[in-house]
């Protein structure tokens, strides 16, 4: 039997099918890669003018006593170039930031794939995989926003800049600009900011502090937590001579040599004052590059004193009564800024509260509302029924719902009858209340409805500030400022304050009644946590609805002062209330605060408060009351603490008087 023809096997074509398809999509993935690439390059920033040192000019400023209370800018004389790195910093920095700077070409794929790894065990960002370039690409060009899309844009950055600069320029970039804390941006700054010299003169262990700061250079920085900054300096050290940068030797001697740092700024707080005034001085200065010395109205010994008083109101909770923040500015008669307190922590929150943050007043508000009554042809002993009142809709209450009957003035302010202070605006006519709010300084909007007598709208404490400085200086307004003069380094007068007295607000007559209620807030009423022995001390407390703002504004010795309490969400405190956290803050602060009467001299000249008894005779500054139309409103009422009576005996001298 014959055999059967084998038959012949077709080749497969699974394999072949594969292969067309594996490399379609590695087509199709090439071009949507180039044209993501295009795309970003084509929304990437201008990178042209780009020059290896550009240098900006250095602000110093001063307090109005001539000492440095911070520096901002770069030292424009002394940036550091490409030819002459400081080796000491060179090795601390690329120890800590970029082991592999002179051996990558600008992307670490090592440090990028060790760094999405951990991220990716960790469900979160907790490594950053970015190089000494990414992060210059990043300092110059670039948003801080973390998205891929930024991340890209970083990564191509950085091969253009490996590409233009050769390592030794792209490190002298990095180190010209980025920031290192306190104020100073650049390394040549802040070595000569922490330790008084150049960067080239740098320890080893100096070194390794500055390179610390740079994971967190507000954190780290050792004006603010010198055991932090020391800490972190160590673990730098151990960074150099695990890469070989250090011997042992050199790494025990670092660790043994005490680092002394220089107090260049007043205090980490000053930052807030800093902030605030930088600018100011670059209008000021007409657009001047180089540098600057300003001398400013803050005062070194205020600003401590403010900074103390404030952290120890909010760590304790006694007086904290659960406000997490708050803020404090004092003001001298001429409206300078002595002290400005922005919140808790300037490190861990810029924002500034003292000049930013708008919240009710509550009671703080009312001096407002009896001086315009007082204009009006008022007494302190004129009486009110302390009794429920309503405006339409709207009822305002008293502190525990708590009610006297009849009361004089005096008593209604002392006692913060909020009852009273609304019959008393409606009275007097709240749209004279406005007026009088406008001429103090308050710029921000406020109603006409009833609820403005009790501090209803928001204001900030800058401007709170501002309204009580006629009650202090004899019935002159003044504007809050800063800057008293602006300086080139060679010696160029850029700019002067022109110290010319305020405009008179109130008569003679006005201020020493609200004088007397002033005098019988602090003696008897809601105020007697603020008084300070062997100082006069005038002022008046504020506690708006569910407790969410507390504060305390008053005076002493020359030198006005506002305090706030609360929560930055707005969520009720836990009873806080202005007489108790503000009002002890206010007095730890006037106590441990600098002899202003004398220590003003030198800065007021010919600028003297208002006679009071001169203004009561010529009449100056006394408006004819009037009535506003206005509708009543739906907010609800601010509240204040309440206090038992003691006998009025300056009261009434002040009185027969």
């Amino acid at each position: 039997m014959a055999a059967r023809p084998s038959r012949s096997r077709k080749p497969a074509r699974a394999p072949r099918r594969w292969l067309r398809l594996v490399a379609g999509l590695a087509i199709l993935t090439g071009l949507a890669l180039a044209a993501l690439l295009v795309e970003l390059a084509r929304t990437l920033p201008d990178i042209e003018g780009l020059e290896p040192a550009p240098r900006a000019g250095e602000v110093v400023l001063l307090d109005r006593n001539g000492r440095t209370i911070a520096r901002r800018g770069e030292v424009s004389q002394a940036a550091i170039e490409a030819d002459d790195l400081p080796q000491t910093l060179v090795d601390a920095v690329l120890a800590v930031e970029d082991r592999r700077f002179y051996s990558h070409f600008g992307v670490d794929l090592i440090g990028t794939g060790r760094a999405l790894i951990a991220n990716m065990r960790a469900g979160r960002v907790v490594q950053g995989g970015s190089t000494i370039t990414q992060q210059l690409a990043k300092n110059l060009f670039l948003s801080p926003e973390r998205t891929y899309r930024r991340k890209a844009q970083e990564m191509m950055l950085a091969l253009w800049l490996e590409r233009r600069f050769s390592k030794d320029e792209i490190l002298a970039l990095y180190l010209n600009r980025v920031y290192f804390g306190a104020g100073a941006w650049g390394a040549e700054a802040a070595s000569r900011r922490y330790f008084g010299r150049s960067a080239s003169e740098l320890s080893i262990g100096e070194a390794a502090l500055l390179a610390g700061l740079l994971k967190a250079p507000s954190r780290y920085a050792p004006t603010s937590d010198a055991r932090r900054a020391s800490v972190r300096a160590t673990v730098v050290l151990d960074l150099m001579l695990a890469t070989g940068r250090i011997t042992e030797a050199e790494r025990i001697e670092a660790a043994e040599i005490p680092i002394r740092v220089s107090r260049g700024v007043s205090s980490p707080g000053a930052g807030w004052f800093a902030d605030w005034v930088m600018p100011q001085v670059r209008e000021l200065s007409g657009g001047h590059e180089g540098d600057l010395i300003v001398r400013t109205t803050l005062d070194v010994n205020a600003q401590r004193a403010a900074e103390a008083a404030l952290t120890i109101g909010l760590s304790d909770p006694d007086l904290a009564r659960g406000a997490g923040e708050g803020a404090l500015v004092a003001l001298d008669v001429t409206g300078g800024v002595a002290a400005m307190v922005g919140g808790s922590d300037y490190a861990a929150a810029p924002f500034n509260r003292a000049v930013s943050a708008r919240r009710q007043p509550g009671s703080a508000f009312k001096p407002i509302v009896y001086a315009t009554a007082f204009e009006a042809g008022y007494s302190p002993d004129d009486t009110f029924i302390d009794e429920p009142v309503s405006y339409g809709d709207w009822a305002p209450e008293n502190y525990g719902r708590r009610y006297e009957g009849e009361m004089t003035l005096e008593r209604a302010f002392a006692r913060s009858s909020n009852a009273v202070a609304v019959q008393l605006s409606e009275a007097a006519g709240r749209g004279w209340v406005l007026r009088t709010a406008r001429r103090l300084g308050v710029e921000s909007p406020l109603q006409n409805t009833p609820a403005v007598a009790l501090g209803a709208y928001e204001v900030t404490p800058l401007e709170l500030g501002q309204a009580y400085l006629p009650f202090m200086n004899g019935g002159r307004a003044a504007e809050a400022y800063a800057i008293l003069s602006i300086e080139t380094a060679g010696g160029e007068r850029l700019y002067s304050h022109v110290r010319e007295p305020g405009p008179v607000v109130f008569a003679g007559r006005v201020l020493a009644d609200m004088n007397r209620l002033f005098d019988a807030s602090v003696r008897y009423g809601t105020s007697r946590n603020a008084a300070v022995d062997g100082r006069v001390v005038r002022g008046k407390t504020g506690t708006t609805n569910d407790f969410r703002d507390a504060w305390f504004a008053g005076w002493s010795g020359g030198l006005a002062a506002v305090v706030w309490m609360g929560n930055d969400d707005f969520s009720p405190t836990d009873e806080a209330v202005g007489g108790a956290g503000p009002a002890r803050v206010f007095a730890r602060f006037m106590a441990a605060a600098p002899d202003y009467p004398a220590a003003l001299d030198a800065l007021l000249g010919d600028v003297r408060p208002a006679d009071p008894i001169a203004s009561l005779l010529s009449g100056e500054g006394f408006a004819e009351p009037g009535e506003a139309p206005g509708t009543p409103g739906e907010p609800e009422p601010a509240q204040e603490d309440e206090a038992d009576p003691i006998a009025d005996l300056l009261g009434r001298i002040g009185q027969e008087g």
